[in-house]
């Protein structure tokens, strides 16, 4: 009786709450699903090489465990590498979702904003005066500031919606990198050779000292990405909603923006301007989980560092090129990807057979 004397208002509440509940066990299981995807392709990374092991001799020599050789190979020059990229891909993951939600645009990334540009720029410069690795770090971040100050400034003039500053960040982005080629091209031949593999996005010589120092600054920075993802849900709702409910939009949509460059520069500053990770991953979330909650951010940093993993694996056991950047397997995947959910999401215009 009760549900027959339901009213329209009234009756969809359980469906809707209901509704909820399987987005949030369908995230539930696909977080599951890709931490055992991470734990499996980890244990492969630690173990594959010159010397080769089991996956479990690898996760035993990891905890220190097992043949003395094995811990000396596993924990001195995989387990860095390991990390590094399990640090960044989610860092860049979670700085490309919310790029994308701060500025209402899909294409928005620290790759289109002239972040990564600005990143490489800044460690580049750095890289030339030969000061030491530890300082890399800063420099990254400096230069993705400078990037998000020329952004802000050239929008400021122009007084340009948000929604068209990714037009803007391309042609900071592309400045940035020109001036960093030609720095390059003015090195020594040493240090062009390692800044042009840093800068293609490589993973390659990556040692503690560099994880512990960028390592752990994204992950403090992650960190406030995922406290502040409500300040971010409250935004989502438009700046009068944001008012009405006590936020100051322009000032926390600020923080916000500052907070995931932050993200996006240190990231780039332990890998190198890895592309395509940061674009794409949270399309790929959106796809299996649906809306952005605290739980498909948890999703799109473990999807960022399977990405970034697996795409190491493949620079290093599969392709017959020795010594390929990870950044360029990143693009390569990406672009015939990303082409094709523009396509299905009618970004592109449609051919009409009939």
């Amino acid at each position: 009786m009760t549900a027959l004397l339901a009213t329209p208002e009234t009756a969809p509440a359980p469906r809707r709450r209901s509704a909820r509940s399987r987005a949030r066990n369908r995230t539930l299981v696909w977080c599951a699903i890709a931490a055992v995807v991470l734990v499996a392709l980890t244990g492969i990374a630690l173990g594959t090489g010159q010397v080769k092991m089991s996956v479990w001799d690898a996760l035993r020599a990891l905890a220190g465990l097992g043949d003395p050789g094995d811990v000396l190979v596993v924990r001195q020059f995989r387990a860095p590498r390991v990390v590094s990229a399990l640090i960044a891909g989610a860092g860049l993951a979670v700085a490309g979702s919310m790029l994308q939600r701060l500025f209402r645009n899909p294409l928005a990334s620290p790759d289109t904003i002239g972040v990564t540009g600005g990143a490489s720029f800044g460690a580049t410069l750095m890289l030339a005066t030969g000061a030491s690795q530890a300082m890399i770090p800063l420099a990254a971040l400096g230069g993705g500031l400078l990037a998000a100050l020329l952004l802000g400034g050239f929008a400021w003039r122009s007084r340009m919606a948000v929604t068209r500053l990714v037009l803007v960040g391309l042609a900071v982005q592309q400045g940035l990198a020109a001036a960093v080629n030609l720095m390059i091209v003015r090195f020594p031949a040493e240090l062009a050779t390692s800044a042009m593999q840093w800068t293609t996005g490589s993973l390659y010589g990556r040692n503690w000292p560099e994880v512990w120092a960028a390592g752990g600054a994204i992950a403090l920075t992650a960190a406030g990405a995922f406290l502040m993802n409500r300040r971010v849900s409250v935004l989502d709702l438009g700046d009068d909603s944001a008012g009405g409910l006590g936020l100051n939009p322009n000032r926390d949509r600020l923080w916000l923006l500052l907070l995931t460059i932050a993200l996006a520069s240190l990231a780039a500053a332990l890998t190198g301007p890895v592309a395509f990770v940061a674009l794409a991953v949270p399309h790929l979330v959106r796809l299996l989980a649906g809306p952005p909650t605290v739980a498909t951010l948890a999703l799109t940093a473990l999807v960022g560092s399977v990405l970034l993993l697996s795409s190491d694996l493949l620079v290093l056991h599969v392709l017959p090129v020795h010594g390929l950047p990870v950044g360029a397997v990143t693009a390569t995947l990406g672009a015939p990807w990303l082409l094709w959910l523009m396509i299905r999401q009618g970004r592109l215009p449609q051919r009409n057979d009939s």
